[in-house]
């Protein structure tokens, strides 16, 4: 019985296990918590692809809410000029969201992509500006606006 028990085990699929992402993206610069904080104070976009129950748990203050699987698409459309800096993220190294963005937005031909690949959980460790629920989103796209 033990050894059925052991073989069921090992030959169903891990539904349950995360999937890491990759270390890289290929057209994107992969920053780190403090790299993307510098970014942050210069004013790059950062944009949170998580579902929107994560989002409201916390976020990135002024982060850009665009579900992987929802708004994101969004971006490919001409309203967003392709310089502005975009910093894609998602939870943490066991998301691949973050890279799926970053590899659209440069396949999409914006030209300043930084994959935050560490992600809001680093941020919020490193006690760095968090919002809740929808606050900061309206302000980031106003300033985008102008």
């Amino acid at each position: 019985m033990l050894r059925i028990l052991v073989l069921i085990l090992f030959s169903v699929p891990a539904w349950g296990q995360a999937e890491e992402a990759p270390l890289e993206v290929e057209g994107a610069m992969t920053v780190n918590v403090y790299q993307a904080k510098r970014l942050y104070d210069l004013g790059a976009v950062f944009v949170d692809v998580r579902p929107t129950r994560e989002w409201s748990w916390g976020h990135i203050h002024g982060a850009v809410h665009l579900d992987l699987h929802g708004r994101f698409p969004g971006l490919s459309q001409g309203q967003w000029p392709r310089e502005v800096p975009l910093v894609l993220y998602c939870d943490s190294e066991v998301c691949p969201s973050g890279a799926a963005a970053a590899r659209r937005a440069v396949a999409w031909g914006y030209k300043q992509v930084f994959y935050f690949r560490e992600g809001y959980f680093a941020w919020q460790l490193a006690d760095f500006p968090q919002g809740k629920s929808m606050a900061g989103e309206l302000s980031a796209l106003s300033a985008q606006a102008h």
